[in-house]
């Protein structure tokens, strides 16, 4: 696992653009439907009910001070998912120790079934803006074909398959036009969608964001809603830090809401109540009427 400062780079662009590890698709993701012997022992399919992701009795601690104490949380296949909570409730904690970038003092997590570590080629991450160095030398286009350092391995480099497809990603998220552009030179909105950009040029089954909507005009925000419900449509599992509670129900499906524990977590309509909210954050929900 590689840790990028932004002040470490190797010289084809292979490090991470940002703190964690990026992973990409194989090709080779598991099956959503296993076989199975019937009651009258004749073969046929049902749908698997194993789940994206999996996080049992989870704890986190910073020097002995507990951020996320006791977490469970199912996430099934194909769902757009956000997590909510006060500053402070563990949100990009909970995202990191999924990663694998932060060690959990209990608990496990499970992606398909499987650790991180086997599974990190079909995991995608968006992280923070604000934890990129963006003064780093480099274009939009080179930051994009990032995204296929993971299935190209440490030897080839990007050739014109992968130029191809970051171009077609940048075009998704209207920003072909800034493939030679420094990313430096790019508005916080447009460097977001450069990262959405990279995002899919993984093509990875689960995609894990960290505030993606956080410094955006409303043009941008739009564009990013539109993109996270495509790739729910076309059956990845989409995690998001989210902060807006206005737009919990107009964007997403599915909610957890977490305040270093897990308040609840589910379906929207089931999950994000008024009294789901009132614990997770006080008195502070004055605007919820």
């Amino acid at each position: 696992m590689s840790y990028g400062t932004g002040n470490e780079w190797f010289p084809y662009y292979e490090q991470a653009f940002s703190e964690g590890s990026f992973s990409y698709r194989t090709g080779n993701e598991l099956p959503y439907y296993e076989q199975v012997f019937s009651d009258s022992g004749v073969l046929g399919m049902q749908a698997s009910e194993q789940k994206a992701i999996q996080v049992t009795d989870l704890t986190v601690a910073y020097q002995d001070k507990p951020v996320l104490w006791d977490i469970d949380l199912d996430v099934p296949p194909g769902v757009l998912l956000s997590i909510v909570g006060p500053n402070g409730a563990g949100k990009t904690t909970l995202i990191k120790a999924i990663l694998g970038l932060v060690r959990p003092a209990a608990g496990n997590v499970l992606i398909y079934d499987k650790p991180y570590e086997a599974q990190r080629q079909i995991i995608g991450y968006v992280p923070q803006r604000g934890s990129v160095d963006w003064d780093f030398p480099t274009n939009v286009l080179d930051v994009v074909m990032m995204g296929c350092y993971g299935a190209l391995g440490w030897i080839r480099r990007p050739g014109k398959k992968e130029r191809e497809l970051a171009m077609q990603a940048l075009e998704k998220v209207g920003m072909e036009a800034y493939a030679t552009r420094q990313i430096s030179q790019l508005s916080g909105g447009q460097q977001q969608r450069v990262f959405l950009a990279r995002a899919l040029v993984q093509d990875a089954t689960v995609y894990l964001m960290d505030e993606p909507f956080q410094g955006v005009d409303a043009t941008t925000e739009r564009a990013i809603v539109t993109l996270l419900q495509e790739l729910r449509a076309d059956g990845k599992t989409v995690v998001v830090v989210h902060h807006d509670l206005q737009t919990v129900t107009d964007y997403f499906d599915w909610v957890m809401l977490l305040n270093i524990r897990r308040i609840a977590s589910g379906p929207v309509d089931e999950a994000f109540t008024s009294d789901n909210l009132r614990e997770t954050y006080g008195g502070r929900l004055a605007f919820m009427k």
